[in-house]
């Protein structure tokens, strides 16, 4: 067996790779090492809309129940929520079932620690490592597990949102795109409740059309609603609501760095910015960085995955970071990326600046920047092939100091992701069509 745990927990096609067994497994080993084999631990359970998601939740929930857990089924609602909700009913740890922004015949099974935090790649390694272990704790009796469904759980997260983000919507209108997921019914809600006036798209899901040519990954068609219905702007979620991307009154995205932008900036004029920049990753703008910097404000980057961008802003004390993909961490208002909240906070300092979201994102200069993927057989050894290293470093040249080349492995899908930044872009589009020739060859 392969490693299981990638960037963003397990994933696979449900039912063929992520199979009820599996998650049976999973839920036995997260328990024991979650809780540290205490007895009966308490673990929150969500999920998003997928036709997969019961499936999985019944063998995950069947597994806890088997380690003598108990189960607080929370149902569809966003992982910032699992997040959230893991701290505040004092549960020993969480679990998110959910492919996020993938394909419907994906699904994914992420933990929380107590805290609400992803976890480190040492616990789960150890998680997987027990997934065959036969001495696991099998109680009889009293001693097997209990489900609970935690019946207020949405009214529990909308509650947290306003009480910290609550902001008068008044006289706004929004256009909101859901992806038809996790964030159907809580977005719309919280954004009412708040005042707004709300044009929906994607709202409505089904099992099987989830992330299908919507929301954060394809935010088209809120573009066109955007312009069409005269909204102030458009907020697009993925299909698990830890992302966000927003679309200005023009139509024009603005995407996970220039909100990045806006939130940090705005943190530094109030005296809230706790620390002295901003995490990104290695696929953010250098407009992001030059726009910090113009303020004193430095970027630290990482490896691609909010879990990196999570690590680096507790070792420093920060406290907001993300990815251009619009995953945001605010430490002030959640553990984890939170499309909603992100959005809560973007639509406050539109309301304290009193100008459009256009003016607001112009304060971040974006260099051209191609992302290509390649699809691929397998990524292994990649780091270490000849032929691709001696191609990096030939597209390095070529920008001559004055870009950037980033080539890295999907941690969720079979696909080389190739990034390349610079002031010139037809050199740049010659550079990427080059690398992603060179990496077909090598990877198939």
């Amino acid at each position: 067996m392969g490693k299981l745990f990638g960037t963003d927990g397990v994933r696979g096609v449900a039912n063929a790779d992520l199979t009820p067994e599996l998650a049976f497994a999973l839920g036995r080993s997260g328990a024991y090492v979650l809780t540290d084999g205490r007895e009966r631990p308490r673990l929150v359970v969500g999920r998003d809309t997928r036709r997969s998601g019961e499936m999985l939740e019944a063998a995950l929930t069947a597994g806890i129940l088997s380690a003598g857990g108990e189960v607080l089924s929370v149902g569809v609602l966003p992982t910032p929520a699992v997040a959230y909700l893991t701290h505040a009913l004092e549960a020993d740890a969480g679990v998110m079932i959910s492919a996020s922004h993938n394909p419907v015949e994906d699904n994914g099974i992420k933990f929380f620690s107590a805290q609400g935090y992803k976890l480190p790649d040492a616990t789960e390694d150890r998680i997987e490592a027990l997934l065959t272990a036969q001495d696991l704790p099998r109680p009889t009796g009293a001693g097997v597990g209990i489900r609970h469904e935690v019946d207020n759980a949405a009214e529990l997260y909308l509650n947290h949102l306003i009480s910290e983000l609550g902001v008068d919507l008044s006289g706004l209108k929004i256009a909101l795109d859901a992806a038809n997921g996790a964030a159907f019914a809580v977005a719309p809600e919280i954004l009412r409740r708040l005042g707004a006036e709300l044009v929906l798209l994607n709202c409505e899901p089904s099992g099987v059309n989830i992330n299908v040519n919507c929301g954060s990954t394809h935010p088209e068609g809120l573009k066109d609603a955007v312009r069409a219905s005269g909204c102030c702007l458009g907020l697009a979620f993925d299909g698990d609501a830890d992302r966000l991307l927003a679309v200005d009154e023009r139509g024009e995205l603005v995407d996970g760095d220039q909100i990045m932008t806006i939130l940090a900036l705005a943190e530094q004029e109030k005296g809230r910015l706790n620390g002295l920049g901003v995490v990104a990753t290695s696929m953010s703008n250098m407009g992001l960085e030059l726009a910090l910097k113009e303020h004193s404000l430095e970027l630290v980057r990482t490896q691609v995955g909010d879990r990196y961008v999570l690590e680096e802003l507790l070792k420093r004390g920060w406290t907001l970071g993300g990815e251009q993909s619009g995953h945001i961490i605010n430490l002030q208002h959640n553990t984890t990326g939170d499309g909603i909240s992100t959005a809560l906070q973007l639509l406050g300092v539109l309301a304290d600046k009193k100008v459009p979201l256009s003016v607001l994102a112009s304060v971040m200069p974006r260099l051209p920047q191609l992302l290509v993927n390649v699809s691929v057989k397998t990524k292994d050894g990649w780091k270490e092939n000849p032929s691709i290293v001696q191609a990096v470093q030939a597209a390095e040249a070529r920008l001559q100091r004055r870009g950037r080349v980033v080539v890295r492995a999907s941690g969720t899908e079979p696909l080389m992701r190739i990034m390349v930044e610079g002031e010139d872009a037809v050199l740049l589009e010659t550079i990427a069509r080059d690398l992603a020739a060179v990496i077909r060859t090598e990877l198939g």
